[in-house]
């Protein structure tokens, strides 16, 4: 039963209950009656408009998808490590406390400890930047040899 529906049964209960038309309580619920009618109508307006928006989202979220997958298909030819990247460096620290991945970038090895967004476990970090472990198969490491 829909929520316009609900509001008809009301209305028809009340009718059938042979109240004085000229009482003021009677026309107290015939006010608050419509009053429920006219937000029925507009949520049944609001879900509408909400199915169409749906709609809409799932047909730009189809259309990014293949955009996504037309920009990114040769994506296999490129090294994802992070010891290739042009910017600045990010560095992945698991904690050894509650086993969080923190990322770090050189500039915080510079501090006397880290401190992990996760628990407040305090980090001393002995990190040698000269090795590369990224075994990506992408020969950076190579030419330090």
């Amino acid at each position: 039963m829909t929520l316009t529906e609900k509001v008809a049964y009301l209305k028809g209960l009340a009718e059938g209950l042979n109240l004085d038309k000229d009482a003021k309580e009677t026309k107290l619920f015939e006010a608050m009656f419509d009053i429920l009618e006219d937000m029925a109508l507009t949520v049944n307006d609001i879900d509408e408009d909400l199915a169409a928006v749906e709609e809409y989202v799932d047909c730009i979220d189809e259309d990014l998808d293949e955009l996504e997958a037309f920009i990114y298909e040769d994506d296999d030819d490129f090294c994802d490590c992070d010891c290739c990247d042009d910017d600045d460096e990010l560095y992945e620290v698991e904690c050894p406390s509650c086993g969080e991945a923190i990322y770090l970038d050189e500039s915080m090895f510079d501090e006397e400890y880290i401190e992990c967004p996760e628990c407040g476990e305090k980090l001393e970090l002995d990190i040698d930047f000269e090795d590369c472990d990224c075994d990506c198969g992408c020969d950076c490491c190579d030419d330090e040899d």
